[in-house]
């Protein structure tokens, strides 16, 4: 049975899907400068008979790997990039393998070694069983800055995908049920005029006087939107010396809210600010618009497919070193930390006390709730009918974007969990191929959602993936 076939090549393929996860590991890269990422996945692809086009979407480290012909087209998406200043050693202590460097605290190493799994175990089902249809694995980058994938659906990559499928990595073993933040990326640079700021004060217009008064107005603005809306700044430039009067500044800002239009509408007014701060400071500026995302549309005909082949493949096997590795681990939070994420689980009539590794298959706990994070998963969801699922590849508790979740995606608990995901899309990959009622009712779900909002690129016309922005 084609079935059995995706499992037993996984489970063939273990110390190959492995090796490349401890590879990526250990490469981390941050996002459009994962070169060597992209290439090990790539090797994996050309050598399990995939054709593979690079650099798509103007992006030189996303790639589509495609096996088979005709529809229906089911994608795998994948993911590798790592965020800056992350570098842990797989150990359940702080521990940097270079001090500085970038680390895989999102697992995005597992992510896309698991995207690849699924893809690879299907096509041998595929050849094997002779089965008809396409499997594309997307090879997406720099997901953390939002990018990746909404240029590929911008330039069409998607527009022949019948559904999609992807994970993450996390702490339980379930499904992504819920939405996510929509968002837009700009930076916003002022230009005044330079003079010393002690003898020749009143020739100068400070361009950091601009920033900040845009900041203050921002903080203001807080306030008067909707309460599910998010606003982040970091000042990337303020200057050189305190008695110089700053020519240029510069703020980068992230907007989300749970809706696109609404993303869309506090934009607009966050602009206003930056024109009153311009006003009052005698300055210009301009806006470099780098990104944007839309929120998550979640397939239920995909996820309860998704769900059903999770509970058959079931949780990791983990054993005493990855329970002892993990007591370690949440040893290293701050005090109360565990027993709030016992109470956040109870409230939601689970039971987790005393557990350090979920060792079961959960219902979705977020089913109609928007998570206050965004991803450019978004993008593809309103363009095919898309679902996610998680597997434990970290101990409970353990904070996102952190050390612990670096080194927990390089310890075997986190390649256990990823194998798993591995197996779960592979099956469900199989199903959308073979059972085209299944699909059916996926693709008539997600017309009837989009009906009366349909997809409309956040990316200004003839916008380039900011490649600029390499140096995090």
């Amino acid at each position: 049975m084609p079935e059995k076939t995706v499992i037993e090549f996984i489970e063939k393929a273990r110390e190959e899907l492995t090796e490349a996860a401890r590879q990526i590991f250990s490469l981390a890269e941050v996002g459009l400068k994962e070169t060597k990422s992209a290439e090990v996945l790539i090797e994996i692809c050309r050598r399990h008979g995939f054709t593979v086009e690079e650099g798509v979407a103007g992006m030189p480290t996303a790639f589509v790997a495609s096996y088979g012909s005709g529809h229906p087209v089911i994608g795998l998406l994948g993911e590798y990039d790592a965020l800056p200043g992350l570098s842990q050693k797989p150990v359940p202590v702080k521990e940097p393998l270079e001090p500085g460097r970038p680390g895989h605290g999102c697992g995005h190493n597992l992510l896309g070694v698991g995207a690849l799994g699924a893809a690879i175990a299907v096509k041998d089902a595929m050849a094997r069983h002779r089965l008809p249809g396409t499997v594309k694995l997307f090879g997406c980058p720099a997901e953390e800055t939002l990018v990746g994938k909404v240029f590929m659906v911008r330039d069409g990559l998607f527009k022949d995908v019948d559904a999609a499928i992807t994970w993450h990595p996390g702490s339980t073993n379930s499904l992504w049920a819920g939405s996510a933040l929509a968002m837009n990326s700009a930076k916003f640079t002022f230009h005044g005029r330079s003079s010393h700021a002690a003898g020749d004060p009143q020739s100068g217009r400070s361009a950091l006087d601009a920033v900040e008064l845009m900041n203050i107005g921002a903080n203001y603005l807080r306030e008067h939107i909707i309460q599910d809306a998010r606003l982040h700044y970091v000042i990337t430039k303020g200057g050189g010396e305190p008695n110089i009067v700053p020519p240029v500044a510069e703020s980068w800002y992230y907007v989300r809210a749970p809706k696109r239009k609404q993303v869309e509408e506090i934009f607009e007014r966050l602009k206003k600010i930056a024109d009153g701060a311009s006003l009052m400071t005698e300055t210009t500026y301009d806006i470099e618009f780098l990104t944007g995302c839309y929120n998550t549309l979640h397939n239920d005909v995909i996820g309860d497919l998704l769900f059903e082949r999770l509970t058959e493949v079931g949780a990791p096997p983990f054993d005493p070193a990855d329970q002892e590795f993990a007591r370690a681990m949440v040893a290293s939070y701050p005090a109360g930390q565990m027993e709030g994420t016992y109470e956040w689980y109870r409230e939601r009539g689970q039971n987790m006390d005393g557990k350090v590794l979920h060792d079961g298959v959960m219902p979705p706990l977020d089913k109609g709730k928007v998570s206050s994070g965004s991803t450019d998963v978004g993008d593809v969801s309103f363009v095919t009918p898309t679902a996610q699922l998680t597997t434990a590849c970290v101990p409970l508790g353990a904070p996102g974007h952190s050390w612990q979740v670096t080194a927990a995606s390089g310890a075997p608990l986190g390649f256990k969990g990823m194998l798993v995901a591995a197996k779960v899309m592979g099956l469900a990959t199989l199903d959308l191929l073979s059972k085209p009622e299944t699909l059916a009712k996926a693709r008539q779900e997600f017309q009837a959602a989009t009906k009366d909002s349909p997809y409309v690129s956040p990316l200004p016309p003839g916008l380039k993936a900011p490649l600029h922005q390499l140096d995090h």
